[in-house]
């Protein structure tokens, strides 16, 4: 087991938290090891099991304000479970910072995936978390649009489109047949649309990281959306990406038209949450709405138990 040797003393973060910076000396992984240095094995062995990079960001950075808390040259055989408790009671109570009741539960995985990897790997005789309990959050359901507060919102964006504005319908539009993130909608390149044949188009969703390649698709659109498109682009006359703004100036749209159909605000994540309950309650497969949505299989676990919560008829 190859580790990386870590500065003894905690140092302070972008984000203001103390905790070990990762370094590049190495050295074999003991009971005896610091607590830094085994943070940057943990790092390697996660990144060999293939966990995704905002895992392994929030991992490492719940480990860094534990590293703050006991010291960061702490000996890991040396932590016990009266210390994670009391880590977790400072936590909620001393730390000077909310710590809201999901971030509270990642946390604790954090511990337990950290202390079990070390004591798998038989770094540490005994594994200190094993006994925390662990308290699962429950989040409330995602809101979604209903059919007649669709229906009012594409009225507005139509009356809209009418007085010469079509982006409102066409984002609106984007967002309810296909479900795509914000990120993803600010990431439309002109040439990602095909409109070869106006009565399938077709949006291809890009990414510039390779390691997303995983999230690229081909999303079908509604004939109806060529002519609003068009009208669109001719008023607006974007020269690479089909929205030429901040995102925040689309929230602004979104906020606007919300308030015109009567409704109590839209998002990007409403609209794709919507976007994902028609499609689920049209009976389409699980695994092509999966592919749809650009979620991995480890996500869509939670999504369809939502989904099926969303979808299911009111009592």
């Amino acid at each position: 087991m190859i580790a990386e040797q870590l500065p003894l003393f905690p140092q302070k973060n972008l984000k203001g938290e103390y905790g070990p910076p990762l370094s590049s000396a190495k050295g074999p992984l003991t009971r005896n090891s610091s607590l830094g240095a085994a943070m940057v094995g943990f790092r390697d062995y996660m990144v060999r099991q293939g966990f995704t990079e905002n895992t392994i960001k929030a991992f490492l950075s719940d480990l860094r304000i534990l590293a703050g808390y006991l010291g960061a040259g702490r000996a890991i055989g040396d932590i016990s479970t009266e210390d994670l408790k009391g880590f977790l009671t400072y936590l909620l109570y001393y730390r000077g910072k909310p710590c809201k009741p999901k971030s509270y539960a990642r946390r604790v995985t954090t511990l337990k995936v950290f202390f079990a990897w070390l004591a798998e790997e038989k770094i540490i005789p005994t594994d200190p978390a094993a006994p925390l309990v662990h308290h699962r959050v429950t989040t409330p359901l995602p809101r979604i649009l209903y059919e007649g507060q669709i229906a009012k919102l594409l009225e507005a964006t139509e009356r809209l489109m009418r007085q010469g504005d079509a982006r409102p319908h066409l984002l609106v539009s984007l967002l309810l047949h296909t479900g795509i993130k914000k990120g993803e909608c600010m990431n439309i390149a002109l040439d990602h649309l095909d409109l070869s044949d106006p009565s399938s188009p077709v949006l291809y969703i890009r990414y510039d990281n390779p390691k997303m390649m995983h999230k690229e698709r081909k999303l079908s659109l509604p004939a109806e959306i060529v002519p609003v498109l068009r009208q669109y682009l001719a008023q607006y006359q974007p020269q690479e990406r089909l929205f030429e703004c901040t995102a925040r100036n689309l929230e602004y749209v979104l906020d606007n038209v919300a308030e015109l159909a009567g409704l109590d605000g839209i998002s990007f994540e409403m609209l794709r949450w919507t976007c994902a309950v028609r499609d689920y309650r049209a009976g389409m497969d699980p695994e092509k709405l999966r592919r749809k949505l650009g979620l991995s299989k480890v996500s869509w676990e939670q999504t369809e138990k939502k989904l099926k919560k969303l979808a299911a008829p009111a009592l």
